[in-house]
């Protein structure tokens, strides 16, 4: 059964989290029973190939959304806001977001960082029935500003701006706060304060769920080792079964019988 807003909020196990972009990746999330399954923005770097998610398009999200969608109907289902599509004013972000939950069939959409314009949506949106996830921290659409891909909230300065966003968003309406890449014991201590889960990603064992890349998980991507534990290498075994299928054709040993249709003599012997 799909978890409902009180649901997530109420939860008293870790919620799982995961990162899908396409029907078959969101049928083994749903069949794995994970909780809620995020189409991020991060199909930039996963999909697409783009070093950063800046080149990501709504209709991007849409379409990977509506796959998503298909593949677990009965999932919470997240999508991104992308990079540009709420930071050039309110009407904007309303509209971008309005059109995201029509024509995509997520569940809710999740914002980065805790700017007063990001409040100030997220604050519209709740009123009107939009469910939002927040997310401070590492932010990958506006990393530069934070000097690249780095852990953010080591400094009292970085600790105590995550600990304020994440407190903004959660009175601004957001029903969870994504944090990423941030000190184990700041996120404990954010989790704590928050009546709203927390959903970590390179944020310690004390939030009160996690967020993992599909990619990463399988070990299709090699992505942030640190952050993220590889619980299979189907990258390594993708690679050898093309090579395997490569040899077998240039030494014409695929396809053999099996694999090959037939045809009666007295057909084929007419078309001579």
């Amino acid at each position: 059964m799909k978890l409902t807003v009180p649901d997530i909020v109420r939860a008293e196990t870790p919620l799982v989290m995961v990162t899908a972009y396409d029907y078959a990746g969101a049928q083994q999330a749903a069949r794995a029973g994970v909780d809620l399954i995020l189409v991020g923005d991060s199909l930039g770097n996963m999909v697409q190939g783009h070093p950063s998610t800046t080149p990501v398009r709504l209709e991007h999200v849409i379409y990977h959304t509506e796959i998503v969608r298909r593949g677990a109907p009965d999932t919470f289902l997240i999508a991104d806001l992308p990079f540009g599509t709420y930071t050039t004013g309110l009407q904007d972000g309303l509209r971008h977001t309005v059109r995201l939950m029509q024509e995509s069939g997520a569940d809710a959409v999740k914002l980065e960082g805790a700017t007063p314009e990001v409040l100030d949506l997220t604050r519209v949106l709740a009123r009107n029935g939009i469910p939002v996830m927040g997310h401070v921290g590492l932010l990958p659409q506006t990393a530069v500003n934070q000097g690249g891909l780095k852990v953010q909230g080591r400094d009292e300065d970085g600790a105590r701006a995550v600990l304020d966003g994440a407190l903004a968003l959660q009175e601004a309406g957001a029903f969870a706060v994504v944090l990423e890449a941030i000190p184990a014991r700041l996120a404990r201590l954010v989790t704590e304060r928050l009546s709203v889960p927390t959903i970590g990603i390179g944020a310690g064992l004390h939030c009160r769920g996690q967020v993992l890349v599909y990619h990463d998980i399988l070990g299709i991507f090699e992505g942030d080792k640190k952050i993220a534990k590889r619980y299979a290498e189907l990258g390594a075994q993708a690679t050898a079964a093309l090579g395997e299928y490569a040899r077998e054709v240039r030494e014409r040993a695929f396809p053999t019988r099996e694999n090959s249709f037939v045809i009666k003599d007295d057909v084929l012997d007419k078309l001579y």
